[in-house]
């Protein structure tokens, strides 16, 4: 690689312009999705306090996955992502059929985030039609990704910084509240909530496996971080912090969160339709939960969209790179500001 005025820049144009704080904060905020801040309600009525269980082994078998990647990125860290370990431990056809399986994922998810900004942003606004909000937030965001690496990271800091202020602000409330054991309209807040009438199954195992699937969508979104090592600054230096780190993001953010919510509120008595953080702060006196939780929640899904876009360019680039078509390698160009600009565009609409 050679050394521009603008940092490092890899032998296919791409620009290592991600610090150490972008690198960790994308860690930390793609740890959290929407699928917490709104999906855990509807997975605590469900399984009751063994929603816990299925956090922890889930989440263990995420930071195993990481940390595999991690090895991989670690020892080859120009790679842009893990696809291109596919097709050279398990062959170009193994690469190719999971390079465009992981890409058509990236869409249609990222399609369902654009769909619940659009539903956010009307909380507020319930007279814009939602094809102008979408339109809209697509483009600011597909721009965001377009200009440069390191402007994708400012915004990605930023997004996460919102993020763990509202979990870390109702895992401090909730606790508060159940150490003093707080009265609230469905009872006293305490960590007994959580075992009171304990069962593994309280309401059968086919509600407990029909959680499984909105576990594992919480926790998409965590490998993300590794897509980032090829345009980060000294990646053998900050990849192991924040893949070994992921470990008590799980702790923390999943786990204690889900801890904490059925301290407070019974999970018999929580509205799978509401999330449970407006629930919980409600009950703490917050008139205003569902306005401040509505814009956590649109900076979560806005900060998803985000990374699917970076992740999706990312991936139809390694795609157009190892395509030997005559339209594919079209989309492996990079821009002067060193990002994969047409698979970007093309991935974005």
């Amino acid at each position: 690689m050679k050394e521009t005025t603008t940092g490092r820049t890899n032998a296919d144009g791409t620009k290592r312009q991600l610090s150490n704080r972008h690198v960790q904060m994308i860690a930390l905020g793609g740890t959290i999705g929407t699928g917490l801040f709104l999906g855990a309600g509807t997975s605590i009525t469900k399984t009751g306090p063994s929603i816990i269980f299925i956090y922890a082994v889930i989440g263990f078998f995420f930071f195993l996955m990481m940390r595999a990647i991690g090895e991989m990125l670690y020892k080859t860290p120009s790679e842009h992502t893990f696809i291109a370990f596919i097709s050279r431990y398990l062959g170009p056809k193994m690469g190719y059929f999971a390079g465009w399986s992981y890409w058509l994922e990236l869409i249609f998810i990222g399609m369902a985030e654009l769909t619940a900004i659009s539903t956010y942003v009307r909380f507020w606004f319930p007279n814009i039609d939602a094809w102008i909000i979408q339109i809209a937030i697509l483009a600011i965001l597909a721009s965001v990704n377009l200009i440069a690496v390191k402007l994708f990271g400012e915004a990605e800091f930023w997004f996460a910084m919102i993020k763990i202020v509202a979990i870390i602000a109702m895992i401090v409330t909730g606790i508060i509240m159940a150490t003093t054991s707080f009265k609230t309209p469905v009872g006293h807040a305490g960590f007994s909530n959580i075992f009171d009438g304990f069962k593994f199954f309280p309401n059968g195992l086919t509600n407990f496996i029909g959680a499984l699937p909105m576990v594992f969508f919480a926790f998409q979104g965590m490998e993300f971080v590794g897509i980032t090592t090829a345009e980060t600054k000294n990646p053998h230096k900050v990849l192991p912090k924040a893949i070994n780190e992921t470990i008590y993001r799980i702790l923390l953010f999943y786990i204690g969160a889900i801890i904490v919510i059925m301290a407070i509120y019974p999970w018999r008595s929580l509205n799978a339709d509401q999330s449970p953080f407006v629930q919980v702060f409600a009950l703490a006196g917050l008139k205003a939960a569902a306005g401040v939780i509505n814009f956590v929640v649109l900076t979560s899904a806005s900060s998803s969209l985000n990374s699917f876009l970076y992740s999706a360019g990312r991936h139809f680039y390694q795609l157009a790179s190892e395509s030997n078509g005559t339209i594919m390698p079209k989309f492996k160009s990079v821009s002067k500001t060193g990002v994969p600009a047409r698979a970007i565009a093309f991935s974005a609409f």
